[in-house]
């Protein structure tokens, strides 16, 4: 790891902030120890959350590259802060689901833990007051947030994603049910994103089915990054204190 001044501050979401950094093609990402469930209703601060987000994500987004998926990691910078691609963001999360859990329950009556075979996939649009509305390829082209070539990439990578990691956590013991990712362009390529955190991902025990990720925070059901750091550590990162 390696100090990286930090130049203006660019954006601040619910739980990361961005920086300009001296390479105006890069951006310091921040990972902040902030907690928000339902658009920003239910916030807290729970301490080490941040320095375990970056370096599960700096793992997640490496074994991707090496699997072929282009991302917009570069590397670690410090416990919380990692050096990041400057994307032109699309304003869409890619949704894919394993298995039925959250939003798609009560949207659509069905019961929790319900194997998804063939996975289903989900465009929503990426606006907090909106509430995230889910939203198709059409709506995606017609209001010009992302061309008929990055739509069908997105979906493709998506589902490549999917592959890599499903395994990657089978392997370790655990169900991925689903998770969201974004994508940009960065000098014409389309690349991943964002995070690959528990924040933005479903993980159970494969045995017990118990839950692992940001569950525990929207149910109330405590030591949130204690099980974010069990998966850490089942998918052997080291570096997870």
């Amino acid at each position: 790891m390696e100090d990286f001044e930090k130049g203006k501050l660019v954006s601040s979401g619910k739980a990361k902030s961005l920086y300009e950094s001296p390479n105006p093609d890069y951006y310091i990402m921040h990972y902040r120890d902030d907690a928000s469930a339902f658009d920003g209703v239910k916030k807290e601060s729970l301490e080490g959350k941040g320095a375990t987000n970056n370096k599960f994500n700096a793992f997640i987004m490496d074994f991707l590259e090496k699997e072929g998926v282009p991302t917009h990691f570069e590397r670690l910078l410090s416990e919380n802060e990692s050096l990041v691609k400057r994307l032109e963001m699309i304003p869409v999360e890619c949704v894919i689901r394993n298995i039925a859990a959250g939003s798609i329950c009560k949207r659509l009556g069905i019961e929790e833990g319900l194997d998804l075979n063939p996975p289903t996939f989900e465009f929503f649009y990426k606006d907090d007051e909106l509430h995230d509305p889910m939203i198709n390829e059409y709506h995606i082209e017609s209001f010009d947030w992302a061309t008929e070539n990055q739509v069908d990439q997105m979906k493709e990578k998506t589902f490549q994603v999917n592959e890599i990691l499903k395994n990657l956590f089978a392997d370790a013991g655990m169900i991925l049910v689903d998770y969201k990712l974004e994508f940009g362009s960065f000098k014409g390529e389309l690349l991943l994103g964002d995070e690959f955190t528990p924040d933005g991902c479903r993980v159970w025990d494969s045995q017990t089915r118990e839950k692992l990720d940001k569950d525990r925070f929207r149910q109330d059901l405590g030591d949130v990054v204690e099980s974010y750091q069990i998966i850490a550590k089942k998918l052997g990162m080291e570096q997870i204190n």
